[in-house]
């Protein structure tokens, strides 16, 4: 009986052997298929690449630009003398409060 099933079980591995062999050969058209679908998508992901980079540039200037007129506009509120505003508060007060 051991024999037997020494014998059944050699059977079986030549079996699965050959069937693994054959499995191999069969996908090499499908791998060059899709290396060279592969290679189409690089191309274009690095087309989109050079594009975004483009509008990542032009984006960044812009926001240099808005940070400069920024820096300007706060320059100008700091460089505004306080006394005026102080004189027009206090007119109003001189003119509306009600005096009690």
């Amino acid at each position: 009986m051991k024999k037997f099933w020494q014998i059944l079980l050699g059977i079986g591995a030549v079996i699965l052997g050959i069937f693994a062999m054959s499995a191999g050969k069969g996908s090499k058209k499908q791998f060059k298929k899709d290396l060279k679908d592969n290679k189409d998508k690089l191309k274009k992901n690095r087309k989109n690449k050079e594009k975004l980079m483009n509008e990542k540039n032009v984006i960044k200037t812009a926001i240099d630009k808005k940070e400069k007129e920024l820096k300007k506009s706060r320059k100008k509120v700091n460089e505004v003398d306080s006394s005026n505003a102080r004189k027009t508060i206090a007119d109003f007060e001189k003119k509306y409060r009600s005096k009690k």
